[in-house]
């Protein structure tokens, strides 16, 4: 997704979901969600190689609320509520994901189905919600994928 004409229209909740895309994209992908006013949340995985450490950081980097449960079903339900996060609109940035998809495939594929069904309930209620990951396996995902948001049908 380097070239900007493959570059998801952030303002349009029918383009959400989950992309991945280089690590020079997030500085101007930030940049634009920032300047059509949605949430702008970066989460740091360098390191990460589980799910209870995965869920941690995803407390923090989304100040989820105090009583989140630390589990799936939890980070499904406070995703598709994002009211302490105001904003028309939602962008989560991932970076260095290569941890943790080589040491959890597992957890790192239930992640990308929680964050795509939020995109898609986000997209019933009419509302942008993007998630982008960086890190060295893109460019295995891009082949696999042509480049397309996950999952590639």
């Amino acid at each position: 997704m380097n070239a900007p004409s493959l570059d998801p229209d952030l303002t349009r909740p029918s383009q959400n979901g989950v992309y991945f895309v280089g690590d020079a994209d997030l500085a101007r992908l930030a940049t634009t969600a920032a300047h059509e006013e949605l949430a702008v949340r970066r989460t740091d995985l360098a390191g990460c190689h589980g799910k209870a450490e995965l869920l941690r950081r995803l407390a923090a980097s989304l100040s989820l609320p105090a009583d989140f449960g630390h589990n799936w079903d939890a980070l499904a339900d406070c995703l598709r509520d994002l009211g302490w996060l105001p904003a028309w609109g939602h962008v989560l940035l991932f970076e260095h994901a290569e941890a943790l998809h080589r040491s959890a495939a597992g957890d790192f594929d239930i992640l990308l189905g929680v964050l795509d069904d939020a995109a898609t309930f986000a997209q019933d209620a009419d509302r942008p919600f993007f998630a982008f990951f960086t890190g060295a396996f893109f460019h295995e995902r891009e082949s696999q994928t042509g480049g397309h948001p996950w999952p590639h049908s």
